[in-house]
């Protein structure tokens, strides 16, 4: 059983620590800094052994170069982001594999966020960590890659267990949730939803992980019916 501790940074970032007990291997997923992650960490008496980049933007790699200083990890990330991302030390693709004690992590490329964006499927523990692709109600800004590479990114992760975890990484899911209700104003499971995420962000609480299972229903653009409705739908988020 992998443990999984939320790391809030910066105004609305999510850093992923992940420990498994059996073997004593520890994980950061997506460090935009370093020093909270650190602190957590040595709280619980985890050694960080290794780092697991989704992606080049700072928020996402900001920590990594600090936290290899501290703790001699090892840091992996998407191949065709390797040269964004001037840390790497061991570079993935897709169909690839990262471990964390005996569970596997299968990688996945999901661009559209930018160009090179992957994310990690631990399948055997149900969870996903999704970077900037997949959000509560929501979905990654079209960076560096198009709405046809979105849309296949969705397909692909609605295919996935509804019991899935997916642990993506910023706080957007209030924001993602009203513009959701404006596109779809009728979903009933949708309308609880955000009534649910605006009680939980008045007292100051976090939001995801979310499921699969929660995207599908109440997610716009993981429900969209083809690439057409989900651009429409991202460049109205945009704009809103």
């Amino acid at each position: 059983m992998i443990e999984v501790v939320r790391i809030p940074v910066l105004s609305d970032n999510y850093v992923w620590l992940l420990h498994d007990g059996e073997s004593g291997d520890t994980v950061v997923v997506d460090p935009a800094v370093a020093e909270p992650v650190l602190a957590q960490a040595q709280a619980r008496g985890w050694k960080i052994g290794q780092i697991w980049n989704t992606h080049w933007h700072p928020d996402h790699v900001g920590g990594n170069a600090a936290i290899r200083a501290a703790t001699g990890c090892t840091i992996t990330g998407p191949a065709a982001e390797a040269e964004k991302i001037g840390t790497l030390d061991v570079e993935v693709a897709e169909g690839d594999r990262v471990r964390i004690g005996r569970h596997e992590a299968a990688v996945m490329e999901v661009p559209a966020h930018t160009a090179g964006h992957i994310a990690y499927h631990l399948a055997d523990e149900t969870m996903i960590f999704v970077g900037d692709t997949l959000f509560a109600m929501g979905c990654g800004r079209l960076f560096e890659g198009t709405a046809a590479q979105m849309f296949a990114n969705m397909q692909r992760f609605a295919r996935l267990p509804d019991e899935t975890a997916v642990y993506c990484a910023h706080e957007y899911t209030l924001s993602n949730g009203r513009f959701a209700l404006s596109v779809d104003p009728d979903n009933a499971d949708l309308a609880r939803r955000v009534t649910q995420v605006e009680a939980l962000r008045a007292v100051g609480e976090a939001t995801v992980p979310t499921t699969i299972g929660a995207e599908r229903a109440t997610n716009i653009f993981l429900r969209a019916a083809s690439v057409d409705e989900l651009a429409a739908r991202r460049a109205a988020k945009d704009a809103a």
